[in-house]
């Protein structure tokens, strides 16, 4: 079974910065896609940012410019760094992860168990 270990979040000022990690553990043979979902009180968890195997990146219009997602294709981790960061990116952050456990099935998609990111004015 493979868990997804997010670390990092914390309490950050306007305008400060906070980096993100997500470690798998468990069988894993491949990691697709990984990404980055945040989801605040009262609102849809949302897309922050995603990359494929290939390195192709995908963010939410919100955190262009500001935020950076990055992988470890050898230790299979994934990273978020956020910078200038806004009242607004306050929310629970969840990594996901497209894994291959072995080559005899396909990829199942696993969530970690969110992290807080809270930015204060």
């Amino acid at each position: 079974q493979v868990q997804l270990v997010e670390s990092g979040g914390g309490l950050v000022q306007a305008g400060g910065s906070l980096d993100l990690s997500c470690v798998p553990t468990g069988s894993i043979l491949r990691v697709y896609t990984m990404g980055w979902y945040r989801q605040a009180p009262g609102q849809q968890r949302e897309l922050v940012a995603q990359m494929t195997r290939g390195l192709v990146t995908n963010y939410h219009d919100s955190v262009k410019g500001r935020f950076t997602i990055s992988r470890d294709n050898v230790q299979n981790i994934a990273y978020l760094r956020m910078n200038s960061l806004k009242p607004e990116d306050t929310a629970v952050y969840y990594c996901t992860m497209d894994v291959q456990a072995t080559d005899h099935e396909g990829y199942r998609t696993y969530w970690g168990q969110g992290t807080q990111v809270t930015v204060s004015s």
